[in-house]
């Protein structure tokens, strides 16, 4: 009776063990991928932006914009790979640290001529946590207004209220600062350039 008892018992331990790994680790996350592309369907796909029907990027992950009538996102400690992620890990003693901040420093001068020194927000010179950021401070996005007018010959006003028009802000004004998504701006000055060009999101 002892040993049937026993087998008893492990069965209904196996069978619990079973039930509970179907619906936590196949119908639980099978059910919230459904509903988040029934609800969110853009989101779920990665945040994908689109130019006449060519995926350019997504609004989640940064890429470089080198040529100077593109807003800059925060530098990347790993080139805006989106396969590897991650910051320089650099501590704030570290000569290297020093030197990268630097260079970034001198690339900012020189690619936003007028900015001095103490203009320039940290955020442009200091990779970010990720090196994926997809977001700027709005300081950042202002600083790069003259160069990007300059470049594309849209006026300095008219740059403004795109940053202003594109700004996100912080939950009830807490928990951050007011930040602005640097591919959203990128694609309304193509939109304004190129009339005919045709900017969607794509599922």
């Amino acid at each position: 009776m002892k040993g049937e008892a026993t087998v008893i018992n492990v069965w209904r331990s196996l069978r619990f063990t079973l039930v509970f790994a179907v619906l936590l680790g196949i119908v639980y996350p099978l059910f919230f991928v459904a509903l988040g592309r029934v609800v969110f369907p853009w989101q779920a796909q990665g945040s994908l932006v689109a130019v006449n029907g060519r995926t350019v990027g997504s609004e989640l992950i940064a890429q470089p914009f080198p040529q100077p009538m593109w807003f800059e996102p925060r530098p990347s400690a790993v080139n805006y790979n989106a396969d590897g992620s991650g910051g320089s890990n650099l501590g704030p003693t570290n000569p290297a640290l020093v030197q990268e901040v630097r260079q970034n420093l001198h690339a900012v001068l020189r690619q936003n001529l007028g900015l001095q020194v103490d203009e320039v927000p940290t955020s442009m010179v200091e990779s970010s946590g990720s090196g994926l950021d997809p977001d700027i401070d709005l300081q950042d996005a202002y600083d790069q207004i003259p160069r990007i007018s300059k470049a594309t010959g849209l006026s300095e006003a008219w740059l403004r209220s795109l940053v202003q028009r594109d700004a996100e802000f912080p939950v009830l004004g807490l928990y951050g600062e007011p930040m602005v998504n640097v591919i959203q701006l990128n694609l309304a000055i193509w939109e304004k350039l190129h009339p005919s060009a045709r900017v969607a999101r794509t599922t």
